[in-house]
C-alpha cells in the first residue's frame, strides 16, 4: 500500500468516525429532549393526580361539613321553638300578673 492510499483511507476513516461523533450528538440531543418531554408529561399527569386527589377529598369535606351544618341549623331550629314556646308561655304568665296586680291597685284605690 502507498502512503497515498494510505493517508487517503485515514481521512476516510477520520470522516466516518466525525459523521459516528457527529450522528451520536445529535442523537444524544434527541434522547435528552425526549427525556424531557416525558419528565414533563410525567409530571403534568401527577399534578392532574394530584390535583384531582385533592378535589375529591375537598368535596368529601364540603358534604361532610354541609352535613354538620344542617345539623347544628335543625338543633338550634330546635332549640329557638322551644324558647319561642316557652316565651309564649312567660308572655302568658306575665299578663296574668299584670292584669292581677292591675285589678289589685284598682280594687286597692277604689
Amino acid at each position: 500500500m502507498s502512503r497515498t492510499e494510505i493517508l487517503t483511507q485515514i481521512k476516510t476513516a477520520e470522516k466516518a468516525a466525525n459523521d459516528d461523533i457527529e450522528a451520536a450528538r445529535i442523537k444524544s440531543k434527541e434522547d435528552v429532549s425526549e427525556a424531557r418531554r416525558e419528565a414533563v408529561k410525567k409530571i403534568q399527569e401527577e399534578e392532574a393526580k394530584k390535583r384531582a386527589s385533592v378535589d375529591a377529598a375537598i368535596t368529601a369535606k364540603n358534604k361532610e361539613l354541609a352535613a354538620r351544618r344542617d345539623e347544628l341549623l335543625d338543633k338550634g331550629r330546635a332549640e329557638a321553638e322551644k324558647i319561642d314556646k316557652r316565651s309564649s308561655e312567660k308572655k302568658k304568665e306575665i299578663r296574668e300578673f299584670l292584669n292581677k296586680e292591675f285589678e289589685r291597685l284598682i280594687d286597692v284605690s277604689s
